[in-house]
C-alpha cells in the first residue's frame, strides 16, 4: 500500500475542494441561522458532540469566546439519553455537531435542548438525518461522501461551518475574508512536508500533542487520530498544563507535536516547546519562532482563527503517511466503524 492508495489520503487531498463546495452552497443557511442567533442575543451557548465532532465544538468554544464574548459549554449527551433529565436552556443556543447525524444520544440531547428553550442548530453532513429533524436550523457540511473511517474533510468542513456561522453572527469582515480564502491555503497545507515527524516517531509508542486556545482543539484531534489510524498512544495537553506533571515521562527522543497559530498564545506555546526540547524531547512546532524545537512547514492564513484549520489539514496528510509506514490501513482501523451510535 502506498500513500496515494488510501481513501483517507484521497479525502484529505479533497479538503480544499470540500471547503470550496461549502462556501458555494452553504451561504443561505449560514446567514439565516446567524440572523436567528443575532435576534436571540444569547447570554451563552451549549454544544453537543462526541469524538472528532467534540473537538470541533472545543474549537468553536474558543472562537466564540474570543470573537463574541459568548461562552460555549459542552453538555453531556447522557444527561438526556441515559439519565433522562432535562436542562433549563431558555434563551440559549445549542450547537449539535455530528457528521452522520445518527447517534441516538446526540439526537436525544439536541431534542431535549430544544424542548428546554434553546435555539437548536445542527451541523451535519446529512441534512436528512435524525439530528436535522430535531433542530430549528440545519447546516449542511457539504463535505460529500466520506468513506474512510477516520474523519478528515468532514472535521475540516465542520470547523469551517461553525466558524463561518460565528463570523456572520458577529459581522466580522476580516474573518469572513479569511474564510473565503481558505481553499487556497488548504491546497498548500495538505502538501506540506511533515515527514520529519514520521521519522521521529519511528520506534516510539507514545507522543504528546500540545496546543493553546483554538489550537488546543486541534491538538485533541491530532491525539485522537494518532490513536485511531496509527495505533499509537497519544495524549493532548494545553501547553499550560504539560509541565504540571505529564513532563515527567519525557525522556531523550520523546516525540512532541506542538500546534501553534499566529495568535496571542503562540509565544507561550513556543516557550514550552523549547523547554521540552531542552529536556531532550524531539519537539516539532508549527511556528517559526522556536529556538530549540524543530519548526514545521506551516501555512498561515492571515487570521489567527483560520490558522488552526490549515494546521490540522497538514497534520491529516502526515498521519496518513505515518499509518501506512507502520503497516496499518487507515481506512479501516481495528475495532472501529464509520458511524458510532452511542446511547
Amino acid at each position: 500500500m502506498t500513500a496515494m492508495d488510501t481513501q483517507m489520503r484521497r479525502e484529505v487531498m479533497e479538503s480544499p475542494a470540500a471547503v470550496a463546495r461549502l462556501l458555494q452552497g452553504g451561504r443561505d443557511d449560514i446567514c439565516r441561522t446567524a440572523e436567528a442567533i443575532r435576534t436571540r442575543k444569547p447570554a451563552y451557548m451549549v454544544s453537543v458532540a462526541r469524538g472528532s465532532s467534540d473537538h470541533v465544538a472545543t474549537y468553536l468554544k474558543y472562537a466564540s469566546e474570543l470573537m463574541t464574548g459568548t461562552p460555549i459549554a459542552s453538555v453531556g449527551p447522557s444527561i438526556a439519553s441515559v439519565y433522562k433529565r432535562s436542562l433549563s436552556l431558555e434563551g440559549s443556543v445549542c450547537l449539535s455537531v455530528s457528521q452522520s447525524g445518527k447517534s441516538p444520544d446526540i439526537v436525544e440531547m439536541a431534542r431535549m435542548a430544544r424542548s428546554g428553550g434553546a435555539l437548536s442548530v445542527a451541523m451535519t453532513n446529512d441534512p436528512g438525518s435524525p439530528l436535522a429533524h430535531v433542530a430549528d436550523h440545519t447546516l449542511d457540511l457539504h463535505a460529500g461522501p466520506e468513506l474512510s473511517v477516520a474523519a478528515t474533510k468532514t472535521f475540516i468542513n465542520s470547523a469551517v461551518t461553525g466558524l463561518w456561522l460565528l463570523a456572520e453572527w458577529a459581522e466580522d469582515a476580516a474573518l469572513l475574508r479569511a474564510i473565503a480564502e481558505l481553499p487556497e491555503h488548504l491546497e498548500r497545507a495538505v502538501r506540506a512536508d511533515w515527514s520529519a515527524v514520521c521519522a521521529a516517531i519511528e520506534g516510539r509508542n507514545s507522543v504528546f500533542c500540545l496546543g493553546r486556545g483554538p489550537s488546543y482543539a486541534m491538538s485533541n484531534e491530532a491525539a485522537l487520530k494518532f490513536k485511531e489510524t496509527c495505533q499509537l498512544h497519544a495524549e493532548s495537553y494545553s501547553s499550560a498544563e504539560v509541565l504540571h506533571g505529564p513532563v515527567s515521562i519525557v525522556d531523550p527522543g520523546f516525540p512532541v507535536l506542538a500546534l501553534a497559530a499566529a495568535d496571542a498564545a503562540e509565544t507561550a506555546l513556543v516557550s514550552v516547546a523549547d523547554e521540552l526540547a531542552d529536556k531532550g524531547a524531539k519537539v516539532f512546532i508549527t511556528s517559526p519562532d522556536a529556538r530549540h524545537a524543530h519548526g514545521l512547514e506551516t501555512v498561515r492564513t492571515g487570521h489567527p482563527l483560520t490558522d488552526p484549520i490549515a494546521t490540522i489539514a497538514s497534520f491529516y496528510a502526515m498521519v496518513e503517511q505515518l499509518a501506512v509506514a507502520r503497516g496499518i490501513n487507515p481506512d479501516a482501523p481495528r475495532h472501529l466503524n464509520k458511524v458510532t451510535e452511542t446511547v
